[in-house]
């Protein structure tokens, strides 16, 4: 008899797939570690966050985020257009649904990089997710990269780093914590997809209600 609780694996069909949320403070590299894990070819389907803010050089929309203006993200939050959204630094972040849904609904994996705050309402409103939260080796570390981004005043740099002590203080809530060392950002997508290549070979499998 089969128990529709376990894993469809048991019964040579495909794995439930999983909603992953990628979190962690400013500057730790969680742009980069999901680039690399794009070149590795893993079928997931990465969530593109819309936000309000004005895109930075490099940036590709539809790629990094898509770019909207403040008028049309509330639009969006009148219309009930996003699972979660939040305001970061004085402007808006979300997570659209349809892209979430449609993506589980075709068997992919979803994988969401949110900040700390998004995260904690994402845990509350999806159980199941798996949080990994990435960090850096250490504070000072993560110092130099905010500073080589060259995008904050002395000022905007201190309260970037006493957001991130704080955020770090938060990180057991989350269900995987992951080193994402400078210059090495193939050891922080190596292990995140070990993460998920263990979670689909878990008995009772998570199963993702939206």
């Amino acid at each position: 008899m089969s128990h529709p609780e376990l894993n469809p694996i048991l019964h040579n069909q495909a794995p439930v797939p999983l909603l992953v949320i990628i979190s962690g403070p400013s500057g730790v590299g969680k742009d980069t570690v999901l680039m690399r894990m794009r070149e590795f070819g893993m079928p997931f389907h990465f969530v593109v966050t819309t936000t309000s803010r004005g895109q930075r050089p490099g940036e590709l929309e539809g790629f990094d985020y898509n770019f909207v203006s403040k008028a049309e993200f509330e639009t969006m939050i009148a219309n009930n257009d996003l699972l979660e959204h939040a305001v970061v630094y004085g402007e808006y972040k979300g997570i659209p649904k349809s892209q979430v849904r449609d993506a589980l609904a075709s068997g992919k994996d979803v994988i969401l990089r949110i900040d700390v705050q998004g995260a904690a309402t994402m845990r509350k409103l999806v159980p199941d997710a798996v949080l990994i939260f990435i960090v850096p080796p250490s504070s000072a570390e993560l110092a130099n990269r905010l500073r080589l981004r060259r995008t904050e005043s002395a000022e905007g740099l201190e309260r970037r780093m006493a957001l991130a002590e704080e955020e770090m203080g938060r990180v057991d809530e989350f269900d995987y914590v992951v080193m994402n060392p400078e210059s090495r950002p193939d050891e922080a997508a190596s292990m995140i997809q070990a993460i998920i290549r263990a979670e689909k070979s878990r008995i009772r499998p998570r199963r993702i209600k939206l």
